[in-house]
């Protein structure tokens, strides 16, 4: 297919999270990941929207996250399906008319008309909402004319409050989102959205080694993007055979339905962030095997990047993976364990944060993929879920 008109996105604005408990994610942005909490809701809007909200912020990720009060407002519908999860992808857009003739044009489905709001002080607000493939998570369009309030009928706070973003989180890296089968997003967000392909891989921890097994868990991956904002999503779905195990199924369960699985957050320093919130704030990551660190040197050379400038045993300490495909250009990336673990409660659901530093590669680990895999079914099967 030809490429098709920019929709004019400049960036990932905010992502909305929708939860059952907004005190326990106060305190793991707050007192956990060092975010800053910027404000909350106004009491107007929470009563007209039936939910109180507080947005946190480090670098240039931005969340919104929601608790219902009462019944009937967005997040309440959202958590009557789903555990705790994203229920809101917000873009902001150069022309938010423009963006919104070119999605109607192409088949877009709109939950809003253009809505416009004005703080009182000359700055403009104006903002849309349509449905997604992406289960129940939707997207809005913004365009800002000097208007600085997060959005209409947030209260700022007089001093923001807590975190100063010691880790160094810089901005979304990219966002991942498993389906049962992703074809018809990927269509739709080549058709509709405008994105393009970007990258590619499937594999199936089962045909490791050439050893038959009686369960294993594989994917399917495509990566898309927007190249004008380098705005990214890596799609997932199982690949066969041992369906039912896979992780992306496995995912949906927990999720019930499709749904995003993670948020990549950019870092200047993964070493010391990853040793800092170890050590400091008790965050917990998903285990590497010791025999990963072990194959490293050879892994290093065989995939052509020939050197890193970390040590392979700090690496090992740390449980930090790394893949890249060029001489002297990687990344390097760890994953949280997914929330349910961390907050020992289903209800807070199968979602997790990857950690990433780039250090040339723009690639998205496909080794690591395999290594990440094999840590998740090696918790699925310790738990009996395999």
């Amino acid at each position: 297919m030809a490429k098709i008109e920019s929709l004019g996105i400049k960036t990932i604005e905010s992502v909305h999270w929708y939860v059952h408990d907004l005190e326990r994610s106060r305190r793991f942005y707050t007192q956990g990941l060092d975010f800053a909490e910027l404000g909350v809701s106004s009491p107007e809007l929470e009563k007209a929207g039936r939910q109180k909200s507080a947005v946190f912020q480090a670098g240039n990720v931005v969340l919104i996250v929601s608790q219902p009060v009462g019944e009937g407002g967005r997040a309440w519908r959202y958590l009557r399906k789903h555990p705790d999860g994203i229920g809101t992808v917000t873009y902001e857009v150069e022309d938010v008319e423009k963006a919104f003739r070119l999605l109607e044009a192409r088949g877009g489905t709109f939950i809003t008309d253009i809505q416009r709001f004005e703080d009182g002080q000359g700055g403009r607000l104006a903002m849309f909402s349509i449905t997604t493939p992406f289960g129940d998570t939707t997207f809005r369009f913004v365009q800002r004319d000097g208007y600085h309030a997060l959005f209409p009928g947030f209260v700022a706070h007089d001093k923001v409050k807590g975190g100063k973003n010691r880790f160094g989180f810089g901005h979304i890296d990219h966002m991942t989102a498993n389906f049962q089968t992703m074809r018809p997003m990927l269509l739709w967000m080549e058709h509709v959205m405008g994105f393009e392909s970007f990258w590619g891989i499937e594999f199936h921890t089962e045909k490791e080694g050439n050893v038959k097994k009686d369960h294993g868990s594989g994917l399917r991956s495509a990566v898309v993007w927007d190249p004008k904002s380098g705005v990214k999503f890596a799609n997932n779905e199982p690949l066969r055979p041992f369906f039912k195990s896979s992780q992306i199924n496995v995912f949906n369960e927990d999720h019930r339905g499709d749904g995003v699985q993670h948020l990549a957050l950019t870092v200047k320093d993964i070493i010391a962030s990853v040793k800092d919130m170890r050590d400091t704030a008790g965050i917990q990551f998903m285990p590497t095997p010791g025999s990963y660190y072990d194959l490293l040197p050879e892994r290093i050379q065989r995939m052509g990047i020939k050197k890193i400038d970390e040590d392979i045993q700090k690496l090992r300490e740390l449980e930090i993976l790394v893949d890249g495909d060029k001489e002297h250009s990687y990344l390097l990336q760890i994953f949280m364990k997914e929330a349910a673990g961390l907050y020992k409660d289903p209800a807070a659901g199968p979602f997790f944060y990857e950690i990433i530093q780039r250090k040339g590669d723009k690639g998205f680990g496909g080794g690591n993929f395999r290594a990440l895999f094999e840590s998740i079914e090696r918790q699925h099967k310790a738990e009996g879920r395999i």
